[in-house]
């Protein structure tokens, strides 16, 4: 996929409403997980939840990786995803996360 045109959301975009079911991509531009929820208000200053892993939810494993971290952007279809220079290996050996 090339991001290259894709625009980058602001920081008023980086809502709860906007990113959950977000996928993330890698180096790579591998899928390498997919935005469960957000700690905090949004903005640059708030924490995604990233299920890595599994099938459809089932046996992911949810990290916590700060939203300035993530290069958030939408496509020119207005889908959002994320791109990370973490592989799938890395972000699951981050420890799990607890609600």
């Amino acid at each position: 996929m090339d991001h290259s045109t894709h625009t980058r959301l602001s920081a008023a975009e980086l809502t709860e409403s906007n990113l959950v079911s977000a996928p993330i991509y890698g180096a790579e531009d591998e899928k390498v997980g997919t935005i469960s929820h957000l700690h905090g208000a949004g903005g640059d200053t708030a924490q995604a939840v990233i299920d890595v892993g599994g099938f459809l939810g089932i046996g992911s494993k949810p990290v916590l990786v700060a939203l300035d971290k993530l290069n958030m952007m939408r496509d020119e279809n207005g889908n959002v995803h994320g791109m990370t220079s973490w592989t799938k290996d890395q972000l699951k050996a981050l420890p799990e996360h607890r609600d």
